[in-house]
């Protein structure tokens, strides 16, 4: 099976976002596949990622939560790939993650590609929602593992329907981890980031 991952993190460095890390992840569910992974970064799609996309019998999305969607350069490559790829015989899936901590928080992005499928007349597969992505990073966890652990069930089930060409229901998950502690964490780091740049702690209640 040819399976291409699509990284749609707007970071310059693909290696530097949880959506890399998701993808990874999901490759240990995929052995013995041939899997191309490409980021769009930017507002376009090159004329090779587009064959490679044209070649795939499946197509991963994998990209951070933006205002309840997707980011924006994403997007405008969602438009551009419209036309190369319609009604080829390619089933779509995505993954989305998110900085709150509840995974539900996915559910609208997750429909824009869904609903993008059909109007390419694609096949949808399915989406996984995950939320509590700031713990994605700089945590050295195997998936199915500790904190990790639904995220595993998740993937096992979304890599079951890419190996089998099938579709199944979005999977909304949370990060198996108390959510009082990953909200404590996070305010934290707000105020570390606050203080490296010059402001104090009561500066980040201003309101305009």
């Amino acid at each position: 099976m040819n399976i291409t991952f699509i990284n749609g993190s707007p970071k310059a460095k693909a290696e530097g976002s949880a959506s890399h890390v998701i993808l990874n992840d999901l490759r240990t569910f995929l052995p013995n596949q041939k899997i191309n992974e490409i980021h769009l970064n930017k507002q376009e799609v090159s004329e090779e990622q587009m064959q490679l996309l044209k070649s795939s019998d499946a197509i991963v999305f994998s990209f951070p939560l933006y205002v309840d969607s997707v980011p924006s350069q994403l997007l405008s490559c969602l438009y551009e790939m419209e036309k190369s790829l319609y009604a080829l015989p390619v089933r779509v899936f995505a993954i989305s993650n998110n900085g709150f901590f509840e995974g539900v928080q996915n559910r609208y992005a997750l429909e824009v590609i869904r609903n993008w499928a059909v109007r390419t007349k694609l096949f949808w597969g399915m989406g996984i929602g995950i939320g509590g992505g700031g713990m994605i990073l700089g945590q050295n966890i195997p998936v199915g593992k500790g904190s990790k652990k639904d995220m595993g069930r998740a993937m096992e089930k979304l890599s079951d329907s890419i190996l089998n060409n099938k579709s199944g229901e979005d999977i909304l998950v949370n990060m198996n981890f108390p959510r009082f502690l990953y909200k404590m964490i996070a305010d934290h780091g707000w105020k570390v980031k606050a203080r490296r740049n010059g402001l104090k702690i009561k500066d980040l209640y201003k309101t305009l």
